[in-house]
């Protein structure tokens, strides 16, 4: 099938069950993200500035957990920079970035444009998004020749799912696509990687540009064909869309801070476990990683920003608080004078094996060297929530709660699943919006 056929031929009849199953884990461990990144100043700065530059029109969504009415556009602008800027979303190890947080704020943005609460149809606008997503990321990353953040290819992922949803013809399908790819926020990941800032991911303003494509292709504005979704060069990526489900191959992260970081902070975690090692035991922590684990390499964050883009901080934070989560990456934790300590004197190596494996996985093990001059290592860990070894129900339950219920109270964060688990039974996406409004 070919890729705009499939944007808009699919239909919820046409779904495994495993695959709303998984819609409904990636929707939920978005709205989770999504509430605990309402909270950051990064949302509170591109929220206003869309209240004041993107104001609603005729056509108007909301920006969620805030209740203010802005442009399509602007909803998905911020809506997506809320997402990333918590960095606890799934993702997808082949795109090296996130699908969700492009498919997720377009929805909802074009959902409450147009009056729309099938919740049919948004689970199946959602893994459509996804479907679509995985592919133009697979497909830029094989046809440019720097590293980009996902708002490069998520642009083109929200100007697709823009059309199914407006219900566009195939010839303004092509170009709302079109105008999206060319539009898209080319940027580089790695500049960010090594300059941590509210830039993150590119991915809020990926999905603005993506929603604004859809709608300049409504009213005739045209765009020239999407090399990543019409190039004969990349036609083998698309031409196994509609029958094989890579929303299946999305990863959740159990902590909020780059997937990167993720299998050496486990890896402390582990180890301090099973030797009862205390944080005022520890002299020093040596880490075994791949080379872009090893580039975040900021070790005394001025803002979260720097802290979830950091290998060194989270690990020490893990060791000295035995958790992490938004409250360690954030505020006084970044102060924390034992946890700057560890971060300081911990040495970053990369291994070959480690280096040759990325991204197909993610390797890393650490060692602690103790007061004593005792030197415990770990084994070799990977990222956990990959989809070889995936996060349980209730572990996605629990990180949805421990994200939501410090901002909405248990109760509501209770509602939002137990809406989220009846939609396409009995449950409308109109059930939600009250649920995703301002914190009380």
């Amino acid at each position: 099938m070919r890729p705009i056929e499939f944007l808009h031929e699919a239909r919820f009849s046409d779904l495994p069950p495993e695959i709303v199953v998984m819609a409904k884990r990636c929707l939920s461990d978005l709205l989770g993200v999504m509430a605990a990144g309402s909270q950051t100043k990064l949302t509170r700065l591109i929220s206003r500035h869309a209240t004041s530059q993107f104001a609603a029109g005729d056509k108007s969504a909301s920006i969620l957990f805030n209740g203010a009415s802005v442009s399509p556009a602007g909803a998905a602008l911020v809506n997506g920079m809320m997402i990333d800027s918590i960095d606890a979303h799934d993702g997808f190890r082949p795109a090296k970035g996130h699908v969700g947080c492009h498919v997720l704020p377009t929805l909802f943005a074009f959902y409450e444009m147009l009056g729309r609460n099938e919740g049919t149809e948004f689970l199946t606008d959602l893994v459509v998004g996804y479907e679509f997503g995985c592919r133009a990321a697979i497909a830029l990353h094989a046809t440019a020749p720097d590293y980009h953040t996902s708002g490069a290819w998520g642009a083109v992922t929200s100007a697709a799912l823009g059309s199914r949803i407006l219900g566009l013809d195939y010839a303004a399908t092509r170009h709302a696509i079109g105008i999206g790819e060319y539009h898209g926020p080319r940027s580089q990941m790695m500049r960010v990687i090594d300059h941590p800032t509210m830039l993150k991911d590119g991915s809020g303003w990926g999905a603005m540009a993506g929603v604004s494509a859809a709608l300049l292709a409504q009213d005739g504005f045209t765009g020239a064909p999407a090399v990543t979704v019409e190039g004969d060069d990349v036609s083998q990526i698309w031409n196994n869309i509609g029958s094989e489900w890579l929303i299946m191959e999305q990863y959740f992260k159990p902590y909020p801070v780059c997937r990167w970081a993720q299998p050496a902070t486990a890896a402390a975690l582990t180890l301090a476990k099973d030797n009862s090692i205390e944080p005022d035991t520890i002299e020093k922590i040596e880490v075994f990683s791949f080379h872009e684990a090893c580039r975040l390499a900021i070790r005394e964050p001025i803002d979260t920003e720097q802290a979830q883009y950091s290998l060194p901080f989270p690990v020490a934070a893990a060791l000295v608080f035995g958790k992490i989560g938004p409250k360690e990456i954030d505020g006084d934790s970044l102060s924390n004078e034992r946890v700057l300590a560890l971060s300081r004197s911990m040495q970053l190596s990369e291994i070959d094996a480690y280096n040759e494996a990325f991204p197909g996985a993610r390797y890393s093990h650490v060692a602690i060297i103790l007061n004593d001059g005792t030197r415990l290592v770990s084994d070799r860990h990977q990222a956990e929530g990959d989809p070889e070894t995936p996060l349980s129900d209730a572990e996605i339950k629990t990180k949805f709660h421990s994200l939501a219920d410090p901002v909405l109270g248990e109760a509501r964060s209770s509602r939002i699943r137990n809406c989220i688990e009846r939609l396409g039974k009995t449950a409308s996406v109109s059930d939600l919006p009250a649920e995703l409004g301002p914190p009380a």
